[in-house]
């Protein structure tokens, strides 16, 4: 969440920078409940500490062999007074803490302005789009006539945008998931992680996903869990409430998962195929870092994940997303888009976000630096690296040959024992 410090010290410029996000957002009504809260607290004080002078009179007086029956009912009054202006201040404060959990991320001077999507900026491109020589066919269809995906038989067992993986389609979605999670622990320095597949709502609200976007998220009956997202909200959450080293930083983790969202803002989007579904599987990457360190290894991170399209040969494109688009807690994102033939355009693989401190504020994750021994709060970064199941549909598509067959690239088979499907 934003820095109730900061929003006192420059509320104009917090201001300044949530509109170019939406025009709508507005810190006033955090301004007006913290001014509140403030004068009430200046009320307490001034109460405790006649309260405490007056306590200290009554001692004096029973020296004397004074009636201090009077007296002593003000400091009685003067306690039930605190303690309802001590109520109205515990109120004010979760109203305050309510408010800010809604406020979304301030974004990075870097980022783009702009209203939508339509306003991010492409920064580079790896790879010319593929093209053929013959009528090629969308993932879904060669899916289907391969007998690796079966679409219909998913939504039998679930409903609609779950999938089943049959045969050398399941095969392969498992090798491009050890492929990810060897090359980034292996070569990239990562630490493996295994995360649960279920969180609670503190775990959910440290990473921006509670109370904001509950109705995307699949919730456990008369349980406080949900199905997780993303393997990003266990991870960052890891360290929740702990106080590191500045030894410790930066930490490097990485983990599969699958990911279960509800896409309730997504009806009639991407309805065919693997691109846009309820469950699906992801390797994450994660890092906690310095302040000082996080521009850096935000740009690491995205290289890293961009390696992983490089190693498969998938043509991609990486952008800067605008401020109308860029998520709630991230305060500056690279998006990585695959070529994806089916759409004639690119889809998004990863989105590689830096999130200052803002998480880490919700967690309460912090280190102790080391030259001052003052206690900060960490950065923290993720991406996907990637996602599986459009990487899988990307090489379906981009990989298919005239006779139909599909090759599978190199890298990757050495994971699902053969080269073509």
């Amino acid at each position: 969440m934003l820095d109730i410090k900061l929003i006192r010290e420059n509320p104009e410029k917090i201001n300044e920078l949530l509109k170019r996000r939406n025009p709508e957002l507005s810190i006033d009504s955090v301004i007006a409940v913290d001014e509140e809260r403030r004068q009430i607290q200046f009320k307490v004080d001034e109460l405790r500490a006649k309260r405490k002078n007056e306590s200290q009179k009554i001692g004096l007086m029973k020296k004397n062999g004074e009636n201090t029956d009077a007296i002593q009912e003000e400091v009685r009054k003067l306690g039930d007074d605190i303690k309802s202006l001590e109520e109205k201040q515990n109120e004010l404060d979760e109203k305050q803490k309510n408010l800010l959990l809604h406020i979304p991320n301030t974004p990075d001077e870097t980022t783009p302005i702009g209203a939508s999507d339509a306003d991010n900026v492409e920064v580079h491109r790896w790879g010319e789009p593929t093209k053929f020589d013959f009528e090629f066919k969308a993932h879904w269809d060669l899916c289907e006539e391969k007998n690796i995906v079966d679409f219909e038989r998913g939504v039998k067992l679930s409903q609609s945008r779950f999938t089943l993986y049959r045969g050398k389609g399941a095969r392969l979605e498992r090798a491009v998931i050890n492929f990810f999670l060897n090359e980034h622990t292996e070569r990239q320095g990562y630490e493996e992680i295994l995360p649960p597949f279920m969180a609670n709502a503190a775990t959910m609200t440290g990473t921006g996903q509670l109370p904001k976007f509950k109705e995307d998220m699949y919730k456990c009956v008369d349980e406080d869990l949900y199905l997780i997202p993303t393997a990003e909200v266990p991870v960052t959450n890891i360290y929740s409430g702990e106080i590191l080293s500045e030894d410790d930083l930066p930490k490097y983790m990485t983990a599969y998962t699958p990911c279960f969202r509800r896409e309730a803002g997504s009806a009639g989007k991407d309805t065919r195929g693997l691109i846009r579904v309820h469950q699906f599987n992801k390797v994450e990457l994660v890092k906690l870092c310095t302040p000082e360190s996080s521009p850096e290894e935000h740009e690491k991170l995205t290289k890293d994940a961009e390696e992983m399209l490089e190693m498969l040969g998938l043509p991609y494109r990486r952008v800067a997303l605008s401020t109308g688009d860029i998520g709630f807690s991230a305060n500056k994102c690279w998006d990585l888009e695959v070529w994806m033939p089916s759409y004639n355009t690119y889809k998004e693989i990863s989105s590689c976000s830096n999130f200052g401190d803002y998480q880490a504020r919700r967690a309460n994750i912090r280190y102790k630096e080391k030259s001052t021994g003052k206690t900060r709060f960490v950065h923290t970064i993720n991406g996907s690296g990637l996602a599986v199941g459009r990487t899988v549909a990307a090489i379906i598509e981009n990989f298919q040959q005239a006779d139909g067959t599909i090759i599978i690239p190199e890298v990757l088979r050495k994971y699902t024992g053969f080269d073509i499907i």
